[in-house]
């Protein structure tokens, strides 16, 4: 295997079949000592998350999968923490793309004079740039297209792509007992072209409340996978 990238909560390999492989690692990122899926800083480790998180992706990919959106996904070997997908071709140096079904985090940072924390949000989706050194910063559809990052018909297929699956992913929680609050995603071009989802759907990109209450990425996957 060759190792093509080291993330903060992953490394990438490239392997033989020209396939990749995601080997998670069990740092969790946070601000100010509190876990935030949104934030850029490791905030220390909490073991066995790299396993958990490969269960829950493993989990949700295969329910994403058989609802008819595309995905990256091609298997997992939860023991090594370790998922094996198709290549993708990132837009520009990467995107996020969050979906908000309540208030809270930075939308609250950057909005708090017009919502309260904790309320209802229709599916609202902010794109940001990947870009540490920037804070990831928010942009607007008319400048991913002036930047060549994304033209604005393929905003507009990313936007109806990220409100249906995280969806899916908001029944399937809520088939547990728990209330999807907020989730990032990410996205590439398949070798055709075609938009897909990438990367992981693990507690690392979302936000869960269980009966009022924050869900740990950990606790999560127990609730959901066993």
């Amino acid at each position: 295997m060759n190792l093509i990238y080291t993330g903060k909560t992953k490394d990438v390999y490239e392997l033989a079949d020209g396939n990749y492989l995601l080997r998670f690692k069990d740092d969790a990122c946070g601000e100010n000592g509190v876990f935030d899926p949104g934030a850029n800083q490791i905030i220390g480790k909490i073991d066995g998350k790299g396993k958990a998180g490969l269960k829950l992706s493993d989990y949700l990919f295969r329910k994403i999968n058989a609802a008819g959106f595309p995905t990256h996904f091609i298997d997992c070997d939860a023991n090594k923490a370790e998922m094996t997908v198709k290549p993708a071709v990132m837009f520009g140096k990467g995107v996020e793309v969050i979906c908000r079904f309540k208030a809270f985090g930075s939308f609250i940072r950057r909005y708090g004079d017009y919502i309260k924390e904790g309320e209802e949000l229709d599916a609202v989706v902010e794109i940001t740039l990947k870009d540490d050194l920037r804070g990831d910063p928010l942009i607007t559809r008319e400048a991913l297209d002036a930047l060549n990052i994304l033209s604005c018909s393929e905003h507009d297929t990313l936007v109806e792509l990220t409100k249906n699956i995280s969806g899916v992913i908001k029944s399937a929680l809520a088939e547990k007992g728990l209330e999807l609050i907020d989730i990032k995603l990410e996205f590439g071009r398949d070798k055709s072209g075609r938009i897909m989802l990438i990367d992981e759907v693990s507690g690392d990109i979302m936000r869960v409340f269980k009966d009022g209450k924050s869900v740990s990425p950990t606790e999560l996957e127990k609730i959901v996978t066993v």
